[in-house]
């Protein structure tokens, strides 16, 4: 996951080969990692407004980031794989899920960060900087990851 910050093409290339399982592991790994992540957020959330517990607000996470985003996340792919059609390139949908499933768990380790910096900062241009560090670095992997896999027609 860590090379993929300075070589995400050739990791995604060298994924290509990932069997659908695996990358439904991919996706719901990023997904775990994601939830975890919010925990300290919800934590300081709920002990600045106690009217909504630490459970309820987990609860809430888990039912959107386990089963909500990766229907989502599905769907973003075949999205980018209609409009691969549009351009000089194609990609099969195959390649579009790995390359966005595959950026979602290269970036996980930054949303840790990110959820670090929220539960013990709180809102501020620290967190933003580490939101905007792992925005970009979400569309880098990905981008990279989608031009490794793409076809010329």
């Amino acid at each position: 996951m860590l090379q993929s910050w300075w070589a995400p093409r050739r990791v995604v290339r060298g994924l290509s080969a990932m069997p659908e399982g695996s990358k439904l592991a991919v996706l719901m790994a990023a997904m775990l990692v994601f939830l975890i992540a919010q925990a300290p957020a919800h934590a300081r959330l709920a002990q600045l407004d106690p009217s909504v517990p630490f459970q309820a607000r987990m609860g809430g996470a888990l039912l959107a980031v386990m089963f909500m985003m990766p229907i989502l996340a599905y769907a973003v792919a075949s999205l980018v794989t209609i409009l691969s059609r549009l351009t000089p390139w194609h990609l099969r949908q195959e390649d579009s899920r790995l390359a966005l499933f595959w950026a979602l768990l290269a970036v996980a380790p930054a949303m840790l960060l990110a959820g670090l910096v929220e539960g013990m900062v709180g809102q501020g241009p620290a967190l933003a900087v580490v939101q905007a560090i792992c925005g970009i670095g979400f569309l880098v992997i990905w981008g990279a990851g989608i031009a490794a896999l793409a076809r010329r027609k």
